[in-house]
């Protein structure tokens, strides 16, 4: 069953990759990565749907963030589909600055918001893995932090019967025949290639 239906509201949040440097003085700003990309592409395919897209991404952000903002950028816009995209700075603070976020931690918190949710809206989730394509050395051994993570999400998404993009695979499988900086140029930030690939994989879990 599809998650977009016609006269909705979809709401994209997480961090830098969802925020793709939007305009944050305009509220309907969808920035320049895949959350524009999948409304492009829906309203081209569908113009008369009238689905509404948001892009409430926040650069730097981490689950706790989210949880902190999540009544005044969530919420209050009664969204019909929230689709969130959400963790890989909870495993970068740990190596870049000895910030660590437990797979406990970050469990509690996304477990909060989307109960949140439920109790306050009919809303339909779409929970987006976080990724990681190593392009250093070190980059390799955030998997120990990173997969724990990962397992929140899948384990919250059956919870919660949201749907799944199972981003963190599908990314590790492109690269899988090219360069992984074709994607994403420091194995976080997706390229334009990275950010097409996002919103294929969203609008083919969404709308199948």
């Amino acid at each position: 069953m599809s998650v977009l239906t016609p006269n909705t509201t979809v709401l994209f949040i997480g961090d830098s990759v969802t925020d793709a440097g939007r305009e944050r003085s305009d509220p309907n700003g969808l920035g320049g990565g895949y959350p524009r990309l999948v409304a492009e592409t829906y309203t081209r395919a569908r113009p008369g749907d009238g689905v509404r897209f948001l892009n409430r991404g926040i650069s730097g952000n981490r689950v706790r963030d989210l949880r902190a903002r999540w009544q005044e950028d969530c919420l209050d816009l009664t969204p019909d589909v929230v689709s969130i995209l959400i963790g890989i700075n909870d495993t970068w603070r740990r190596y870049d600055s000895g910030d660590a976020t437990s797979a406990d931690d970050f469990a509690r918190d996304y477990d909060h918001i989307l109960a949140r949710t439920t109790d306050a809206l009919p809303a339909r989730l779409v929970l987006v893995e976080p990724f990681l394509l190593p392009v250093t050395a070190g980059q390799h051994g955030w998997r120990e932090d990173l997969d724990p993570k990962l397992e929140v999400v899948r384990r919250l998404a059956k919870e919660y019967a949201a749907t799944l993009v199972p981003l963190d695979g599908l990314m590790a499988g492109a690269a899988a025949d090219r360069e992984a900086t074709d994607l994403a140029a420091d194995g976080v930030h997706p390229t334009d290639e990275g950010h097409a690939l996002i919103a294929r994989s969203w609008l083919e879990a969404t709308t199948s």
